[in-house]
């Protein structure tokens, strides 16, 4: 792993981007190392437009603000891809997961990314209607994440999920989360 890994995440309110953030750094943090996970908000409402960053490393972290170069860019709603630049201050070898149906190439294209960064998309949103019956991308995106970055063991992974997934809801619920989760790690695609 690299000295420090900084993720940015996109996503809507509603859509469990916040938690995606949380549940990666408790897995990240189980594995022994430094973790950050926070969000940024605009209006708190569902459907607005947020961010939320995680940092991972294996040194103490010692800055506390946004992430504005990240080696990682997690896109939970594509439609977000019209409305701002994500990939605003990536690094030149950033990796993008992006939620969508389209073909890696086709994100590609629309993000104007360099050669040297690396494009994944993943229908998290049909693989968590079909796991758990509601459009909740987010734990089919940290199965898409950890694949695109292999920040954490999909083990440490799953067990953060269920763990998180568990104190709140059924175990029908966990259950199609850990399923999102592993199927988006199975079917995330790059181009």
């Amino acid at each position: 792993m690299a000295e420090m890994i900084e993720i940015r995440w996109h996503g809507r309110g509603g859509q469990g981007t916040v938690t995606a953030a949380k549940v990666l750094a408790d897995a990240c943090l189980s594995g022994g190392r430094n973790v950050q996970a926070f969000p940024e908000y605009g209006p708190e409402r569902a459907g607005a437009p947020l961010r939320a960053y995680n940092r991972v490393s294996e040194k103490e972290l010692r800055m506390h603000c946004p992430v504005l170069n990240p080696g990682v860019v997690a896109v939970v709603d594509a439609s977000l891809l019209d409305a701002i630049n994500v990939a605003d201050g990536a690094k030149d070898d950033a990796v993008f997961v992006v939620n969508t149906s389209k073909d890696p190439k086709e994100v590609r294209e629309k993000l104007k990314a360099k050669p040297t960064q690396k494009v994944f998309t993943v229908d998290a949103t049909k693989i968590s209607i079909e796991s758990f019956g509601r459009p909740m991308p987010n734990s089919c995106m940290l199965g898409a994440v950890n694949k695109a970055t292999n920040i954490v063991s999909m083990e440490a992974l799953l067990d953060d999920v269920k763990g998180s997934f568990g104190k709140k809801f059924a175990q029908k619920i966990i259950d199609g989360n850990l399923t999102a989760a592993k199927r988006g790690f199975e079917e995330v695609k790059q181009g």
